[in-house]
């Protein structure tokens, strides 16, 4: 790849180590990178190999930290390097799940990863119990002597997502695995805003927590409930007064009952019986704002008397 220097504007690229892993950003420095390139970069955990995936600042336009530069483009030499340490990283699983039998340890090894340079050996485990790895740490320290040996305890969202596999709503391919980068807070109260049954097999998601679908729709939910009438609701429609049985927030329409026929009316054609009737009797009303009423109807008088 030809070295131009880039401009300022785009004096950042970020970078991903895994598929649909977190986005990091470093400085190009004087490569003319583009989304797609794989690049060296240094790292806490040694020297990795990553693809860029964007150019220029973020869009939350933060960055925190010093940026790291990039110290080069990958070349084909270094993509076939990277793949023989991902065949050393399944042998290591392998020998790390037999140590973890040995020992009698409750944890369930999910993943190792191995820096480039082969310096960084980092073993990934879930385990819901309190476990003394350090039996397990000096065995492994010893299998692999010359390494920085790290044992890094994950959540049950992480192992679903590096185990992959079918989502319990029947996706082929699971959220967390096909596109979430990072983990969004979710709530029961996310489900009881949308309606939905609280029976745990029904909002679990594999992990055995909080679907993390709860929160994709939950906010259009909260302000469409803000802005419709609420269910019992007496409302003025295009067909005339009626009842609302069901409101329907994603469509921001309400179902309402008027006489014995059922109509979707959508948000803009719906308006609270009370707050119309309310206006009404406004209107209904003599003024009596005096010299600086506007309405033409001071004291039951005309616009000409109210001049």
């Amino acid at each position: 790849m030809a070295a131009e220097m880039v401009s300022a504007s785009e004096r950042v690229v970020g970078v991903r180590f895994h598929p649909v892993g977190k986005i990091y950003h470093f400085d190009p420095g004087p490569y003319a990178l583009q989304v797609g390139d794989w690049v060296i970069v240094e790292t806490p955990r040694g020297k990795q190999l990553g693809k860029v995936v964007s150019i220029g600042m973020p869009r939350s336009g933060r960055i925190e930290g010093p940026l790291r530069p990039v110290e080069r483009p990958a070349t084909n030499r270094d993509l076939a390097i990277r793949k023989y340490w991902e065949r050393k990283e399944m042998e290591a699983l392998v020998v790390a799940r037999d140590h973890a039998r040995q020992l009698g340890l409750s944890i369930k090894m999910v993943k190792v990863e191995i820096s480039f340079d082969g310096k960084h050996i980092s073993f990934l485990y879930h385990t819901e119990e309190k476990v003394d790895l350090e039996p397990l740490r000096q065995r492994l320290e010893e299998a692999y002597r010359g390494r920085q040996v790290e044992l890094r305890l994950i959540g049950p969202r992480d192992v679903a997502k590096i185990v992959g596999g079918m989502g319990a709503c029947g996706l082929e391919t699971r959220c967390c695995s096909l596109f979430l980068t990072e983990f969004s807070p979710i709530s029961i109260k996310m489900a009881k805003e949308q309606g939905l049954s609280l029976n745990p097999e029904d909002i679990t998601g594999m992990c055995g927590r909080l679907r993390c679908c709860l929160i994709y729709e939950y906010e259009q939910y909260v302000r469409a409930k803000q802005e419709l009438p609420k269910k019992g609701k007496a409302v003025m429609t295009p067909h005339g007064e009626g009842v609302v049985v069901e409101v329907l927030p994603l469509k921001e329409a309400a179902l309402v009952r008027v006489g014995d026929q059922l109509h979707e009316v959508s948000k803009d054609q719906l308006q609270p019986l009370e707050e119309l009737k309310a206006l009404q009797q406004k209107a209904e009303r003599p003024c009596h704002n005096g010299e600086n009423c506007t309405c033409g109807r001071r004291n039951g008088g005309n616009k000409e008397e109210s001049g």
